[in-house]
């Protein structure tokens, strides 16, 4: 019999195991919408040999004794579950599928940690009739959706036309790995499925930069602007919006990206929510994750991207001097993209050295991050980009009009915004703590978010 391979667990998996809690899972969530259905035995084939063409995702988490020194890895040959599941049709059919990748995690001991659920969204729309108006649900549509029982509040959003086609909806234990990994996964599964090509399509080109001098960044070892609280929720765990916005415009040549006119819009949002809430202006700064890996079938699958802090001072978030507030935020984030650094930094790189048992270090990798919580950052913004991938499930299920993904939210931070951009369109998912913000709360900051996203628009 053959000895499984084993491989220790890199720092990022390291730390998110040490700290995992029951009530506020550390999961990823994928959602892609196709417009036309799919056929259940082609697509669990299709996903199944796209998983022996990554075989890192094969995994789970080894068993062992409390005294060893480190986590491991065990690669399998095949996985110990069926990951693909279709789920019944219904009103709500989304909507507890999103629920459930929020609030259930993929067990680290089942090889792969990730789950499918596959939505037919016009079985759904049938179903819901004329339940769909009045009854506090959510409308099944990319306008508008929300996890939560409270209805969205009244001439907020007009209820779309029903929604054809599926939905994708991916979990993953952020333990193992990423929501850019397991979209290419997923990339190589379309292309198993529909035999269309679904090759990454090349990185934007940059209008070169004049060489600059490196910024100068607010001094960080002051406690950052926490988001107020606003009405929290009696439940534990995350809450979650999605909204399909337009791409903001951007001036031919402007020096600055999409995703700094994101980090602005993210920084203005949380400076105006928190002025509403009656909270002293307090400097931000907002975690990005910078993902240098390829996108091609060469991609390292795990947890691979690396989190720089963007900082922002109260004074600097002038509206009326929208220019210069994203040219100051493009210089700091590449600035920041562009130095060297581990994926935590180097503290959590020491903690998961192997020095002592792993029980002691978590308890001391658990203590250290109380300990550190007022310092840190504001929120995250994970900006997936440009999905580069077509996502092309063949002529009857067709091309992906749109993909959301979300992070976990968990307290200190409490609210994670994460971007996506699909067929010309901005695809946003707010996600937050329950302990933090309600429903209603999270139609407020979606609201803001969007106001603030036109403002950057700028012209010459």
């Amino acid at each position: 019999m053959t000895t499984p391979v084993r491989i220790p667990f890199p720092v990022v998996d390291e730390v998110s195991r040490h700290c995992l809690q029951e009530e506020e899972p550390e999961t990823v969530h994928i959602e892609v919408h196709l417009p036309g259905p799919l056929d259940e035995q082609r697509l669990r084939k299709a996903f199944t040999e796209a998983l022996h063409r990554h075989p890192r995702i094969l995994m789970r988490e080894a068993p062992g004794p409390w005294f060893r020194r480190r986590y491991e890895w065990e690669l399998t040959n095949d996985p110990d579950t069926e990951v693909v599941t279709f789920t019944p049709p219904g009103p709500r059919a989304l909507q507890n599928a999103r629920t459930r990748a929020l609030a259930e995690a993929p067990p680290l001991s089942l090889s792969p940690p990730i789950r499918l659920e596959v939505v037919d969204l016009a079985a759904g729309s049938r179903a819901a009739g004329a339940a769909r108006v009045g009854d506090g649900g959510t409308p099944c549509s990319s306008e508008a959706e929300s996890l939560g029982e409270a209805p969205r509040s009244a001439g907020l959003r007009v209820d779309p036309a029903p929604e054809q086609g599926t939905a994708l909806v991916l979990t993953i234990n952020h333990t193992a790995l990423d929501g850019p990994a397991c979209l290419r996964v997923l990339a190589t599964a379309a292309e198993l499925y529909g035999g269309r090509d679904n090759a990454p399509a090349a990185p934007p080109t940059r209008a070169a930069q004049t060489p600059h001098e490196t910024p100068d960044l607010p001094a960080s070892w002051s406690p950052p602007a926490r988001v107020a609280p606003g009405t929290p929720d009696p439940s534990p765990g995350n809450g979650m919006l999605v909204a399909d916005l337009p791409l903001p415009h951007r001036p031919k040549g402007s020096p600055y990206t999409v995703n700094d006119q994101l980090m602005v819009t993210t920084a203005l949002t949380i400076a105006h929510w928190n002025r509403e809430h009656g909270v002293r202006p307090r400097p931000l700064r907002i975690t990005m994750p910078v993902d240098d890996r390829p996108r091609d079938t060469t991609m390292p699958i795990g947890n691979g991207t690396r989190l720089v802090e963007v900082p922002f001072l109260p004074a600097e978030l002038d509206v009326s001097d929208m220019p210069a507030l994203l040219r100051r935020t493009a210089e700091r984030t590449r600035a920041l993209k562009s130095l060297p650094r581990p994926q935590l930094g180097h503290g959590a790189t020491l903690l998961t050295a192997p020095w002592a048992p792993v029980a002691a270090r978590a308890a001391l990798t658990r203590a250290l991050r109380r300990a550190a919580a007022p310092w840190t950052s504001t929120t995250l913004l994970s900006n997936i980009g440009r999905i580069p991938y077509p996502l092309d499930f063949g002529e009857e299920a067709g091309r992906a009009h749109a993909v959301w993904f979300s992070a976990p939210a968990r307290m200190p931070r409490g609210l994670t915004v994460t971007t996506a951009s699909t067929a010309g369109r901005l695809h946003l998912a707010l996600r937050w703590s329950r302990t933090l913000l309600s429903h209603g709360d999270g139609a407020h900051l979606r609201d803001l978010f969007e106001h603030y996203l036109h403002t950057t628009e700028v012209t010459p």
